[in-house]
């Protein structure tokens, strides 16, 4: 398999030219190169990680496309298909077995509603979270698509997050909000706790891909 990161919190997984497409928001470059894409997964509703001109460019290229997200995303996203998933629920889309985490999105701010939120572990290796610090309890992650800036996080949060995931390998994800020197340093405090527990940091920026 080959993941690819986009901008902010979206990445595309191939599998011999069927694709899983994760996240596809607003601060994501449209997205037209969606041929083959059999599955999309959307963690929770904010507009960072879809919006309907996404789905709909998706969808236009794929009818047969499935989209996954929490209750949330099914009732925000009106008049797409969404199939309702929650913690624990394991879904077979031939190549991918996706099995999902969590439940809740992290705590913003107390005056800000908390949100349904789905972190989602694709073909037993890659991890994301979504918008929370859920650990895949007994999984042994290969690749972890790590958080590296946004309202609901500091970093120490974020290092303590990969320590406890503890990913052979790992990736920065949504990091729009910050700018190149916040980039650099998100990546050198992910990579120190990674790095300290044998694995090691990839700072894909968007368009770069790794094999998984």
């Amino acid at each position: 398999m080959n993941l690819t990161k986009l901008e902010h919190a979206a990445f595309v997984v191939d599998d011999a030219g069927a694709r899983l497409i994760v996240d596809p928001g607003s601060f994501t470059t449209p997205i037209t190169d969606a041929g083959g894409t059999v599955a999309v997964v959307i963690t929770h509703e904010h507009p960072d990680h879809w919006t309907p001109e996404q789905l709909q460019r998706i969808q236009s290229i794929n009818p047969n496309v499935r989209i996954f997200g929490p209750a949330g995303v099914a009732a925000a996203a009106e008049g797409f298909a969404v199939e309702v998933v929650a913690a624990g629920d394991e879904v077979e889309v031939a190549p991918f077995t996706l099995r999902f985490y969590g439940g809740r999105h992290a705590v913003i701010h107390p005056s800000i509603p908390v949100v349904d939120n789905v972190g989602v572990l694709i073909n037993g290796s890659v991890y994301y979270g979504g918008d929370s610090f859920t650990v895949p309890e007994g999984v042994d992650v290969d690749v972890m698509a790590v958080p590296a800036g946004a309202p609901w996080l500091k970093i120490s949060e974020v290092m303590d997050f990969a320590s406890a995931v503890a990913p052979k390998r790992s990736f920065p994800t949504h990091e729009m909000v910050l700018s190149r020197i916040g980039k650099n340093m998100s990546n050198q405090r992910i990579a120190s706790v990674v790095e300290a527990a044998g694995g090691e940091h990839f700072p894909l920026e968007p368009g770069e891909s790794i094999e998984v």
